[in-house]
């Protein structure tokens, strides 16, 4: 899909309200990092309304929340004003996820909640070159993604998932990311479609 066409379909989605990832608080994966991890910095790639930057900045993180959608970059300002939020606690950028360079390491964690299972072989290979840039060795990525079915027909228009072959082999790599630990599931949409799903826990090398 070319990036016209993908912008033009989210930011349709953000106007008319078709977003089932609007929720309060980020998935239970990203809920129990508050606990268990000390408080650093922090990178919520395609970060929407900000729902994970916005949670770990009220546990004492110094987020930096990505989306390439304007629309959603404006609700999450507003919402880490109302929440009394400084720059020094989150900030919001509109930009491209593959093109981070007005960032600057290191990062201690990243987050992406659905963003990289869009992205082309192209844009995923940058995006790791960016996450090898900013997250520190030792530095933890955690990724949630829905898994295309290698023998499913693809839309190109409009991609279901990515398949988990090519992320681990342009991701999980020695001189990359270290697996952790994968948990796979399912995930339901409002729409009735249902997709293979895993959450990612990835250390950088």
């Amino acid at each position: 899909m070319n990036p016209e066409t993908k912008l033009t379909r989210f930011q349709e989605r953000y106007r008319t309200g078709q977003l089932p990832w609007d929720h309060l608080l980020p998935p239970p994966e990203v809920l129990a990092i508050g606990s268990t991890l000390p408080p650093g910095r922090g990178l919520d790639i395609g970060c929407g309304y900000g729902r994970a930057a916005l949670y770990l900045a009220q546990h004492g993180w110094s987020m930096d929340g990505v989306d390439f959608v304007p629309e959603a970059i404006d609700e999450a300002r507003k919402r880490a004003a109302a929440l009394k939020l400084t720059p020094e606690q989150v900030r919001f950028h509109c930009a491209d996820v593959t093109q981070l360079d007005f960032l600057h390491p290191p990062y201690d964690y990243a987050v992406d909640v659905g963003c990289l299972h869009s992205l082309n072989e192209s844009d995923l290979n940058q995006l790791k070159q960016e996450l090898n840039r900013l997250l520190r060795p030792g530095g933890l990525f955690m990724l949630f993604a829905h898994l295309r079915d290698p023998e499913a027909e693809v839309d190109e228009a409009r991609p279901r998932g990515i398949l988990e072959t090519v992320l681990r082999e342009i991701l999980v790599t020695r001189e990359n990311f270290h697996e952790e630990k994968v948990e796979y599931g399912t995930t339901t949409l409002p729409d009735g479609n249902c997709y293979q799903s895993a959450w990612f826990w990835l250390t950088k090398v």
